[in-house]
């Protein structure tokens, strides 16, 4: 088991995080750490989706199957363009339309998207602009966007509080804490072309 700090702050969220604060974040993540934090349906668990150290240490500590790609969230559209292929206007404009909402759209994914991001013999990308005002403040404030999946082992039910967080993955993971949204299922998956709904 890694354990990355003796302590984590707690912090009600979504409050502004102070400089300092957001700072050792910043550095948590960029050493390959994992950040739980509230979205629409329950708490998320993510990481720096470039960094193939966070993501292989995301998958063991979820148990997660490897070949499952997940799906990464930003403050917005232009966030997530470095993951993403050029999409045509139309598809820019609807995402635009659509976005923030509990709506995640399947695009294609950039040429340097690892495997274990968009899932293996995948060659598109879950991406969302969440309807969670707290998740897309901690991007903006990050400066990055984040993997975003449920917050729980495999199997297990996704964590609905920062104290489930902490029973279920104790200090593996820095927890931001706060209130999740009022949706009662995950968000839809849509596939960003067709427009067909996969979940």
């Amino acid at each position: 088991m890694i354990v990355f700090q003796t302590t984590f702050p707690i912090m009600l969220f979504p409050r502004i995080l102070s400089a300092s604060t957001l700072r050792k974040l910043q550095s948590h993540l960029k050493k390959g750490g994992l950040v739980a934090y509230p979205t629409e349906s329950c708490y998320g668990i993510g990481c720096i989706p470039t960094l193939p150290k966070a993501l292989n240490r995301l998958i063991h500590l979820k148990k997660r199957p490897q070949h499952k790609g997940m799906i990464v969230i930003g403050n917005q559209l232009e966030q997530l363009q470095p993951l993403l292929k050029r999409s045509s206007e139309n598809i820019q404009t609807m995402l635009r339309n659509e976005w923030p909402a509990p709506k995640t759209f399947l695009l294609p994914a950039a040429a340097d998207v690892l495997p274990a991001l968009r899932g293996k013999g995948r060659s598109k990308l879950a991406v969302r602009v969440p309807a969670h005002a707290g998740a897309r403040r901690l991007c903006r404030a990050l400066k990055t966007s984040l993997v975003s999946t449920s917050c729980n082992r495999a199997g297990k039910r996704a964590c609905k509080t920062e104290r489930e967080v902490r029973r279920q993955f104790g200090r593996d993971v820095w927890v931001v804490g706060g209130l999740i949204g009022k949706q009662k299922s995950p968000s839809q998956i849509i596939d960003g072309e067709t427009g067909v709904r996969l979940r």
